[in-house]
């Protein structure tokens, strides 16, 4: 297994720039693995594919409006990116500018003074405000967008999911953002279920793997919860003999390290804590039975990730022709429901 075998190629402009409106109106592709058949819908139409009973599990993740613009006292301008909080007031952050060494100080705009009192790999520090930052963070602060969007997001909301309620992650968990409260509702009165985790999405998820074989890349820990109330739902729908559906990948990672951690195999114990799962090709999973997803940039653990749960070249396949029928990729774009 080497990192090429993942890759292919996707023009420009098939890059979702903008999301969709609403919602629910994205399309979806649906692959049925059993059946070896790929169907075109909408994400809409997704009850179809689903029966009553299944479970659908949704990462209740909130993203910080954690882009943030500072100058340093030479009055150069600093990019700072927080990933994740280590304690209160302090952070690691993906910080852009010159010499930003450890005891630098910078003044975020509009916001409070900012120490530099740690260097970590490449262009990530450990950054300490020297006032209280998380309730500003709305108001001084811009939503992280991937850089391959290029388009200015108007509503900031529009990169939440509706249900994200728990503040923590660097990105969204995109699988999720087809979702309306309005869908929602409907597929609950035809019997389909849902269950809530976290998981704290960093942007090393994202990172495309540099390694030419997959098993030396390094993927960095996120914080998840699956609470004691979520574990027992999660461990019925099984019991039931009914799907349990993981909404995103972020679902998955948190639904399979809760079922690492189980003494009952196929089952889920409750967790709380950090997971660096990383799922490869040859993975046995646990709990998953199907999965909603978005399409993934090449060469990443995401695309390795629905690989290793449908097949590569059954996924490359899938990807290509979704490309020829002008599907939308990436966090904006349409999405995958993977049977």
């Amino acid at each position: 297994m080497r990192t090429s075998d993942f890759d292919y190629h996707l023009p420009l402009e098939r890059i979702a720039q903008t999301p969709i409106e609403p919602r629910h109106n994205s399309r979806l592709l649906v692959m049925n693995r059993n059946q070896d058949t790929l169907t075109d819908a909408h994400f809409y139409e997704i009850g179809k594919f689903l029966n009553p009973g299944d479970l659908l599990v949704i990462n209740q993740t909130r993203v910080i409006p954690a882009r943030l613009f500072a100058r340093k006292e030479t009055g150069g301008r600093v990019e700072l990116l927080l990933l994740k909080q280590v304690e209160p007031g302090v952070w690691e952050a993906l910080v852009g500018g010159k010499g930003l060494r450890k005891g630098v100080r910078v003044c975020v705009e509009n916001g409070p003074e900012v120490e530099i009192i740690g260097e970590l790999e490449g262009s990530e520090r450990l950054i300490r405000f020297l006032q209280p930052v998380e309730n500003l963070l709305p108001q001084i602060g811009e939503m992280p967008l991937p850089p391959y969007i290029h388009e200015h997001l108007t509503n900031p909301e529009r990169y939440q999911t509706v249900y994200a309620v728990e503040t923590g992650s660097a990105a969204a968990p995109t699988a999720g953002l087809h979702f309306t409260p309005e869908l929602m509702i409907t597929l609950q009165e035809t019997g389909i279920n849902f269950a809530r985790v976290t998981l704290h999405v960093g942007l090393d998820t994202f990172a495309p793997v540099t390694e030419s074989d997959p098993q030396e890349h390094k993927i960095h820990t996120e914080w998840c919860e699956v609470t004691p109330e979520t574990a027992a739902l999660i461990n019925k729908a099984k019991d039931d003999g009914k799907r349990v559906i993981a909404v995103g990948t972020t679902s998955v990672r948190t639904l399979e390290s809760a079922a690492s951690v189980s003494r009952i195999n196929g089952r889920v114990a409750p967790y709380r804590g950090p997971t660096g799962l990383f799922i490869l090709p040859g993975y046995p999973f646990k709990v998953v039975d199907a999965m909603v997803t978005n399409f993934h940039l090449p060469k990443s653990t995401l695309l390795m990730l629905v690989s290793a749960f449908a097949g590569r070249e059954r996924m490359l396949d899938a990807y290509q022709k979704a490309i020829e029928r002008e599907y939308r990729f990436y966090s904006f774009g349409d999405a995958m429901l993977i049977l």
